[in-house]
């Protein structure tokens, strides 16, 4: 039976594949709101499904990942302010 951290985990694997699919297909732009959100919710799912199994090298990755994901959509949303 697959649990709720199991979903969020591949919920949160797809969503960065996606973001990852997208900036190499050049459909978005590495700096854009969209980018950024895919890989925090995907990191965020990610460490909710690692709570369960402990991996904490991945789930260190993956919140170092949110962090840097967080910083961005602050920065793409202030530019977008200034303008």
């Amino acid at each position: 039976m697959i649990d709720i951290y199991s979903i969020l985990g591949w919920i949160g694997m797809l969503l960065i594949l996606i973001a990852y699919l997208l900036i190499s297909l050049k459909k978005i732009n590495s700096s854009s709101y969209y980018y950024q959100t895919l890989n925090l919710f995907g990191a965020v799912g990610i460490v909710i499904s690692t709570l369960l199994t402990k991996s904490w090298p991945a789930m260190t990755l993956n919140i170092i990942w949110a962090i840097i994901a967080i910083f961005s959509i602050i920065k793409v949303t202030t530019s977008k302010n200034k303008k």
